[in-house]
C-alpha cells in the first residue's frame, strides 16, 4: 500500500513553516494531510477538484486561558509553495457528515456554526482512501474531546466501527509529534497519550448508544404491568391510540388557520420555486449561451494570437529577405564604376565576395523555395545578375588591357633582354607580382561567369607569348655569337686522307654547353610560367612543377621566399583550393599552353641546327641532355614544355639520322671508285668515329648509338663485300686485310659496347672465311694434280669398294706413282714459292706471319688426309711421310 501523506514529515514541516509565515505564533502542527476540495454543483458543471491541506494546530495558553484548536486550509501557490488559504476554529464545528452519494465512503464535509452565509454550500473535503479519512476524522473528534471537551455530531458513519478502526490501527497512528519548542517528545509518552484519548473517545461514542437505549428503558418503565396483564395493556395502548388520535384531530381543526396559512405559503413557495426554476432555465441557457459566447471568442482569440504570431514571424522573415535584397551603396559603386588599381583591389575583392555570396542566397537551397518566383526576389535577381555582367565585362576588359601594357612595357626596355656580349636570364617575378595583384580578382571572376576567363586566357597568353619569343630569341642570338666554335665544320668518313676533314682535332665541347645552358636557363622558365599560368587562370589541376625538376627562379635575386611563385589561390568563402585532376580541364590547360609558348621551339630549333652544323657528333651530347630533361618531367605536367622536349629529341634525333645517313652514302662512294686495294679509307675513320661517339654519350642515348653503329657498319660491311667482289682475283685479300683491321682497330671499344662486340664477331668470321679461301687457293694453286687425285678417290669411295679404286683409270698405282713424282719431287722449291706468292698478295705485312702459320697448317692437314687415303686403298705404297712433310715445312 503507497505510504499515506499523513506520515509525510516533509509535509508536516512545509506546513508548520506555512504557518509561522501566516504570522501565527505559538501554533504547533499537529497533524497534515493532504485533500481535494470540491462543491457538488461545480463537480457537476465538470470543474475538477483543487488540490489542498488540511493542517490540525493546537495553541496552548501561558496565562491560564483555555487552550484552542484549528482546522487549517493550506493552498499551493505558483510556485509549489504552501500558503494558508482558510482558517476554522474547531470550537465552532457542530458537525461531521458523511456525503452518501459518494459510494466510496471517502467524502466528507464539516459543519460550521459559525459561516456567514449559510446558503453557500460548505466545501467537500475527498480522501484518498478510507483509512486517510477516519484518521482524519478521528484526529479531529480527539482534539474537540481533549481540547474542547466536547464532539461533534458524526452522520452517516458508524460510530461503532470507527472505534472499531481506531482501536485495530491504534499502533500505527503517529508516533512523533513537534512541542511548541521545535523539540520532539518521547515516543512512549506520546504513544500512552494517544491510547488514553483513544479509549476516551471510543467510550463517548458508545455511551451515546447507551443514553438512546436508557431513555427507551425509561418509557418502558413508566407502564409497568404484570406479566399476565398483557391483554389490559393493549386495551390501554388502543385506549391511548385513540385518545391521541383525538388529540390530533382537535388539534388539526384548531390548526386549520395555520394549515391554510402554510398551504398559502406552500402555494407562494411553489410559486417561488417555479419562478426560481424558470429564472435558473434562463439563465442556464444564457449561461450555455455564454459558454458557447467564451468559447468563441477563445477561439477566435486563439486564430488572433497565432495570427499575431504568425504576422511576427513573417516580419522577421520579411526583414532578413529585405536584408538578403538590400544592395549596399559602396559594393555597388565598386562593381559599377570602381577604380581597378592596386589600392582599390581589397573593395573590389570583398564587392566581389558580397555579390557572390548575395547571388548564392537567392538560389535553392540557400533560399526557400517558398520566395524563389516572389517578385521582388525576381527583380533583385535580375539586378543582381545585371551587376554581375558589368562587373565581369568592366573587370574583363581591364585585365586584358593590363596584360598587353605590362608586357608592351618590358618588351621596350632593352634591359630586360640579352644584348651584345652580355647574355640576361629572363626574370619574370615582378611580372608575376603585378599579375598576382588579381590572383582574387580572378578566381571571383570564374566563381562569377567562367565562361569569361576563355578570353582572359586568350589576352594573358598572346601577350606573354610575344615576351618569351623576343627572350628566347635574344637569348639564343648572342648564345651563339658568344659561343666559340671551329670555324670548319667536322668532316667524318670522307675517301680522302686528308688530316683536315676529320674534325678529330677540333674541341666542339661548348656547343653542347650552349644547347645545355638553353635548356637549363628556359626549361625550368616555361615549367613555372605554365604552374604559375595554371594557378592564376584557375584551371583545376595538379601541381605542375615536378618534384626535383630544377626550379631556377626559386634562386634568382630578389626572391627570397622559397615558395614566391606558390599563389595561394582561396576561393571566396576564404579556404584553399584543391582542384580535382581531371582530363578535361588538363586538356583545355594544354590548349592554352600550346598558344601561350607556341613559337619558342624554333628559338630551340636554331641551336640544335647550328650545334649541329658545327659537329654533328654533338647531337649525342644533346640528345642525352634532352632525355635527362625529359626524365624530369612529369606526364601529366605542363604539357607544351615535355612536348617542346620530345619534338627537340626528335629533331636531334633526325639530326643525327642525316649524319649517319650521309657518312653512309661517303662510304657507299668507295664502291663507285675504279679499284679499290689495301686497308680502305673508312674503317680506320670508323674507329676514330666510334670513339668519339662513345665520349660524347651521355644519359640514356645508348639506344641512339646502337642505332647508328648498326647502320654504319652494316653499310661498311655490304661495301666491303661489294668492292671485294669487283676483283675475283684480290677478293681475299682485300676482305682479309679490311675485316684485320677492322677487329684490330675496335678492339677496345668492343669489349665495353656489346653491339660493337656484335659486329666485331661477325668481322672475325668473316675473316676466317676469307682466310680459308684465300690458303686453299694458294694450296690448290701450287698442289693442283696431288689434291685433284685425292679428291678423285674420295668421290669413289662412295659408290665402289676400296679395293677396286686401284683398278680403275687414272688411279691405278701407276697414277699415284706419277702423281707424287711430279708434286713431291722438289718440294722445298714448291713450297717457297708458295710463301712467296702469299707474301706478294698482301700490302700489309703484319697480316702475313698469322695468314702463313695457316696456310702451313691448312696444308699439312690436307697432306695427312692424303698420305692416309694412300695408305688405305693402295696399302704400302711408299710416300712421303707426314713428319717429314712437317719438317719441311717448318724450314719456311
Amino acid at each position: 500500500m503507497a505510504k499515506s501523506s499523513a506520515d509525510d514529515a516533509e509535509l508536516r514541516r512545509a506546513c508548520a513553516a506555512a504557518v509561522a509565515a501566516s504570522g501565527a505564533r505559538g501554533e504547533e502542527v499537529t497533524f497534515s494531510i493532504r485533500v481535494a476540495k470540491g462543491r457538488g454543483i461545480f463537480e457537476k458543471l465538470g470543474r475538477l477538484a483543487k488540490p489542498r491541506v488540511l493542517a490540525l494546530t493546537s495553541k496552548h495558553s501561558s496565562k491560564g486561558e483555555a487552550n484552542k484548536a484549528f482546522l487549517r486550509v493550506l493552498k499551493y501557490s505558483s510556485g509549489a509553495v504552501l500558503e494558508p488559504a482558510k482558517l476554522y476554529k474547531l470550537k465552532h464545528l457542530t458537525k461531521v457528515e458523511v456525503i452518501s452519494s459518494d459510494p466510496s465512503g471517502c467524502t466528507f464535509v464539516l459543519g460550521f456554526d459559525n459561516l456567514r452565509s449559510q446558503t453557500v454550500a460548505p466545501p467537500q473535503w475527498t480522501m484518498r482512501n478510507i483509512d486517510d479519512r477516519n484518521r482524519l476524522l478521528f484526529c479531529i473528534l480527539n482534539m474537540c474531546k481533549e481540547i474542547l471537551s466536547y464532539l461533534p455530531k458524526v452522520v452517516g458513519i458508524d460510530i461503532v466501527e470507527l472505534a472499531l478502526w481506531a482501536k485495530e490501527n491504534a499502533p500505527t497512528l503517529d508516533n512523533q509529534v513537534s512541542n511548541q519548542d521545535g523539540q520532539e517528545t518521547s515516543v512512549a509518552t506520546q504513544t500512552e497519550r494517544k491510547v488514553t484519548v483513544t479509549v476516551t473517545v471510543e467510550n463517548d461514542l458508545v455511551s451515546q448508544a447507551k443514553d438512546e437505549e436508557e431513555d427507551m428503558e425509561a418509557l418502558l418503565d413508566t407502564y409497568v404491568m404484570g406479566i399476565g396483564e398483557a391483554d389490559a395493556f393493549s386495551e390501554r395502548l388502543k385506549q391511548e391510540l385513540v385518545a391521541l388520535e383525538a388529540a390530533n384531530v382537535y388539534q388539526l381543526l384548531e390548526s386549520e388557520p395555520l394549515i391554510e396559512e402554510v398551504l398559502q405559503g406552500l402555494d407562494t413557495a411553489s410559486a417561488a420555486v417555479d419562478d426560481m426554476d424558470e429564472w435558473l432555465r434562463i439563465f442556464n441557457l444564457k449561461l450555455r449561451h455564454m459558454r458557447e459566447d467564451i468559447s468563441s471568442i477563445e477561439s477566435r482569440n486563439n486564430g488572433l494570437e497565432m495570427q499575431s504570431v504568425n504576422n511576427k514571424g513573417l516580419v522577421e522573415e520579411l526583414e532578413k529577405l529585405l536584408e538578403r535584397l538590400r544592395i549596399p551603396q559602396e559594393f555597388a559603386a565598386s562593381l559599377t564604376g570602381g577604380s581597378f588599381e592596386e589600392s582599390r583591389m581589397l573593395k573590389n575583392v570583398e564587392a566581389c565576395e558580397w555579390l557572390t555570396g548575395a547571388i548564392r542566397c537567392l538560389e535553392v537551397p540557400n533560399l526557400d523555395p517558398s520566395y524563389v518566383n516572389m517578385r521582388a526576389v525576381r527583380e533583385k535577381r535580375a539586378e543582381l545578375e545585371k551587376l554581375k555582367v558589368t562587373f565581369v565585362r568592366r573587370a574583363s576588359e581591364f585585365l586584358r588591357n593590363y596584360f598587353s601594357s605590362l608586357v608592351d612595357f618590358m618588351i621596350s626596355d632593352k634591359s630586360y633582354f640579352s644584348q651584345r656580349g652580355q647574355l640576361k636570364r629572363p626574370d619574370h617575378a615582378d611580372l608575376r607580382y603585378k599579375c598576382r595583384t588579381y590572383a582574387r580578382l580572378l578566381q571571383h571572376l570564374k566563381s562569377l561567369d567562367k565562361s569569361c576567363l576563355g578570353p582572359l586566357r586568350k589576352a594573358y597568353c598572346h601577350s606573354l607569348n610575344l615576351l618569351l619569343r623576343r627572350e628566347a630569341r635574344e637569348f639564343a642570338n648572342e648564345l651563339r655569337a658568344s659561343t666559340k666554335a671551329p670555324k670548319n665544320p667536322a668532316v667524318w668518313l670522307e675517301g680522302s686522307n686528308s688530316g683536315g676533314q676529320n674534325g678529330s682535332g677540333a674541341d666542339t665541347s661548348t656547343v653542347s654547353d650552349a644547347y645545355s645552358k638553353m635548356l637549363t636557363i628556359f626549361i625550368p622558365l616555361l615549367v613555372d610560367e605554365s604552374s604559375f599560368f595554371a594557378h592564376f587562370m584557375c584551371f583545376e589541376v595538379p601541381a605542375l612543377v615536378p618534384a626535383g625538376a630544377p626550379n631556377v627562379n626559386k634562386h634568382r635575386s630578389g626572391a627570397t621566399d622559397p615558395d614566391d611563385d606558390d599563389l595561394n589561390l582561396m576561393d571566396p568563402d576564404g579556404n584553399d583550393i584543391k582542384p580535382d585532376n581531371t582530363s578535361v580541364e588538363l586538356g583545355t590547360l594544354n590548349d592554352a599552353l600550346q598558344e601561350l609558348l607556341d613559337g619558342i621551339q624554333e628559338d630551340f630549333y636554331a641551336v640544335v641546327d647550328w650545334a649541329y652544323k658545327i659537329d654533328p657528333l654533338r647531337c649525342i651530347s644533346m640528345h642525352g641532355i634532352t632525355e635527362r630533361y625529359l626524365s624530369g618531367q612529369k606526364a601529366d605536367a605542363a604539357g607544351f614544355v615535355r612536348k617542346l622536349l620530345d619534338d627537340l629529341e626528335s629533331r636531334i634525333s633526325v639530326q643525327f639520322g642525316r649524319f649517319i645517313d650521309e657518312a653512309c652514302h661517303q662510304i657507299e662512294r668507295n664502291e663507285r671508285n675504279v679499284r679499290q686495294t689495301g686497308i680502305l679509307a673508312y674503317i680506320p675513320r670508323f674507329a676514330v668515329l666510334a670513339s668519339r661517339m662513345e665520349q660524347y654519350i651521355q644519359g640514356q642515348s645508348r639506344d641512339l648509338i646502337d642505332k647508328a653503329y648498326t647502320k654504319l657498319v652494316s653499310t661498311m660491311f655490304t661495301t666491303l663485300e661489294k668492292i671485294a667482289q669487283g676483283d675475283p682475283k684480290t677478293a681475299d685479300i682485300v676482305l682479309i686485310e679490311n675485316y684485320a683491321a677492322f677487329q684490330n682497330s675496335l678492339y677496345d671499344l668492343a669489349n665495353v659496347v656489346p653491339t660493337l662486340a656484335k659486329f666485331y664477331h661477325q668481322a672475325s668470321e668473316s675473316y676466317e672465311q676469307a682466310c680459308t679461301r684465300h690458303i686453299s687457293s694458294l694450296i690448290y694453286l701450287q698442289f693442283e694434280r696431288l689434291f685433284q687425285f685425292s679428291r678423285k678417290v674420295d668421290e669413289l669411295t662412295y659408290t665402289i669398294a676400296a679395293e677396286e679404286i686401284p683398278f680403275q683409270l687414272g688411279l691405278s698405282k701407276t697414277d699415284l706413282r706419277r702423281v707424287l713424282k711430279s708434286s713431291l719431287s722438289g718440294i722445298d722449291k714448291s713450297i717457297g714459292a708458295m710463301y712467296r706468292r702469299l707474301q706478294k698478295t698482301l700490302t700489309s705485312d703484319e697480316l702475313f706471319p698469322s695468314l702463313w702459320d695457316k696456310c702451313k697448317k691448312e696444308f699439312l692437314d690436307k697432306y695427312e688426309s692424303f698420305v692416309q687415303m694412300v695408305t688405305r686403298i693402295y696399302g704400302n705404297e711408299p710416300v712421303m711421310p707426314v713428319a717429314e712433310m712437317r719438317d719441311v715445312l717448318a724450314t719456311f
